[in-house]
């Protein structure tokens, strides 16, 4: 008789294998329920087009670099309330060139944050043809979406020398991700140390205020020499992760903080430069 039963009791042991598999499967946490929770997750989106010399580069990775692993920034991700922030750096010049240098990392202490600034410093940083901010806010997007942390505030910090010049208008881009809660942060490089083209905007701060920046806070730094790049970074990163919205005093070198406003000027100025180019020395 326990012969004849065999079959069954094989046949109900394997189904009941198989039902645990299937529980484990339905009671897995789903990639919402399992994130990180973090006070800010931090995309820096640096600028790598042609208009900047090799020292610029290298001038924007150090910078970036020096800023993660100082101790006024260390200080502000643990006064977080989690004491814990996730960063990942991408550089970025035309529509479809944006290469991640450090993935999601979390820091959450000082030894973290030094780690991050070795892998920065790893590697020198190659260049690339055009400037779509418009591009590197949609990466970015991406980038947060797939990201596996649950941050209290999402930030994106981007840095550049122009306008963007190739893929859809940024302001739409922009919109986007303000929609969504994100805050977008500026770095206009004001510098006159690059290689000077057809596509140079004048007023590339106001150009940021009005078109690029956004979100609840948004502010951006200028800078208009690179003896003030450490500074500005190191300033922007503090203030962006105490999440505290009003203007810091004067920094120095002249480091200053704006607010974002509504546009006041053309935000299609960098297209219709391009389209109307009747000469340049490179692309930008």
């Amino acid at each position: 008789m326990d012969h004849d039963r065999e079959p069954w009791r094989r046949l109900r042991k394997s189904a009941l294998a198989a039902l645990g598999v299937l529980s484990g499967l339905v009671l897995q946490p789903q990639s919402g329920g399992s994130q990180e929770v973090v006070d800010v997750e931090l995309v820096l989106a640096v600028d790598v087009s042609l208009s900047m010399s090799q020292d610029e580069l290298e001038i924007q990775r150090r910078g970036y670099a020096a800023a993660l692993a100082h101790e006024d920034v260390v200080n502000a991700v643990l006064e977080g309330a989690h004491g814990r922030i996730a960063v990942t750096y991408f550089e970025w010049a035309g529509e479809f060139t944006q290469s991640v240098v450090v993935p999601w990392t979390t820091i959450a202490s000082r030894e973290d944050a030094v780690r991050l600034a070795e892998r920065l410093s790893a590697n020198p940083p190659s260049s690339a043809r055009r400037t779509s901010i418009s591009g590197a806010l949609g990466f970015a997007a991406d980038l947060l979406a797939e990201s596996g942390y649950r941050g209290l505030r999402r930030v994106v910090d981007v840095s550049g020398d122009g306008p963007n010049n190739q893929g859809p208008p940024v302001t739409p881009a922009r919109d986007r991700l303000t929609e969504q809660g994100v805050t977008i942060n500026g770095l206009p490089l004001m510098t006159s140390g690059g290689l000077a083209t057809s596509f140079d905007v004048e007023d590339l701060d106001i150009y940021y205020r009005d078109c690029v920046i956004g979100g609840p806070g948004a502010f951006m730094i200028p800078v208009n020499d690179w003896s003030q790049f450490p500074e500005a970074v190191r300033r922007k990163l503090v203030i962006e992760l105490a999440g505290k919205p009003m203007e810091p005093p004067e920094g120095e070198g002249g480091v200053h903080f704006v607010l974002a406003q509504a546009s006041a000027v053309d935000c299609l100025i960098g297209e219709k430069m391009w389209q109307n180019r009747s000469w340049m020395y490179r692309d930008s």
